[in-house]
């Protein structure tokens, strides 16, 4: 096996002032990053603010012997995240990998939850990821290389009870992932996206001890330096946690052609069970598979009538 090394490499990480994003910029640091350690400091819930927690880091990064210097921006604030990728351009010339970690967790079921909350969410996760993308893809052009990681989350893949905030932003990560993943792919830029399952502050009280243990945030790192290497893949979901490692795929069905006669609805009602059939189930390269498939089948199934 060959070492996956960062050696000459610049990285941004943001949420880096404690838990997995802590753990990922020390890893990146550790196999020769240089790392701009963002964290706004604020609490779980989005309040407040410290550049404290990110210089803890980098004073953990230069202990060991590397290169890092702190950030306290907001992802949310568009000027603050281009002043951010300003700051390591200006001290190392460019930046080779973007990990969007950041995020807050304001947790209740849809019913009692204030929309406040969930636009909060979806700024921080979705918007924050966004304008850090934004901020960093004319370089990454420039240079003709760019490596970015979204974090995603089961909560979006698959759900979860009281985290529609949550989930819907995380899930729309995977959706910014996909078209950054085609747009980017002439300029060598390859976005992927993880799915930890790790023991941070956002997850205390919501698992048992016993499992918080096994679910060392450390872990999951693995997958966010595959994700993050020279050699990665693009367009991937990879799920990591407790040495655990899979893929979530987004897939489409063969389904039916019911065509467009009056009882339609009644047809597809019929044969729902033939749509939902995932025998041949396949991963789309782009949304424009799916129009190609059915307007497939309306043809052939002209042709057949002809």
């Amino acid at each position: 096996m060959q070492a996956l090394t960062f050696e000459g490499q610049v990285a941004i990480v943001t949420g880096a002032g404690g838990g997995l994003g802590r753990e990922h910029a020390l890893a990146l640091a550790q196999r020769g990053a240089k790392v701009l350690v963002n964290d706004l400091g604020g609490s779980l819930d989005g309040v407040g603010g410290s550049v404290s927690a990110a210089q803890a880091v980098v004073n953990e990064i230069k202990a060991l012997g590397g290169e890092a210097i702190a950030n306290g921006a907001s992802v949310t604030d568009l000027a603050g995240v281009q002043a951010m990728v300003q700051q390591a351009i200006d001290a190392w010339g460019r930046v080779d990998i973007l990990v969007n970690n950041a995020g807050i967790l304001r947790d209740k079921s849809f019913a009692k939850m204030e929309m406040d909350d969930f636009r909060l969410v979806v700024e921080v996760h979705l918007m924050g990821a966004a304008n850090c993308c934004k901020a960093v893809w004319p370089h990454m052009q420039a240079q003709n290389y760019g490596r970015i990681v979204m974090t995603t989350s089961s909560s979006g893949l698959y759900g979860n009870f009281g985290q529609s905030n949550y989930g819907a932003a995380k899930m729309a990560q995977v959706g910014l992932m996909q078209t950054l993943s085609i747009e980017g792919a002439k300029h060598n830029i390859h976005v992927n996206a993880l799915a930890p399952t790790a023991a941070t502050r956002m997850t205390e009280g919501l698992m048992p001890e016993a499992v918080l243990a096994a679910l060392k945030p450390a872990a999951v790192v693995p997958a966010m330096l595959v994700l993050a290497h020279a050699s990665a893949p693009t367009r991937t979901i990879l799920c990591a946690g407790a040495g655990g490692f899979e893929a979530a795929h987004i897939t489409l069905t063969q389904g039916v052609y019911v065509g467009t006669g009056a009882d339609a609805p009644e047809q597809l009602a019929e044969q729902l069970g033939a749509v939902l059939d995932r025998s041949n189930e396949k991963v789309p390269q782009s949304g424009s598979a799916q129009g190609q498939l059915e307007v497939g089948k309306a043809m052939a199934a002209r042709s057949v009538t002809v």
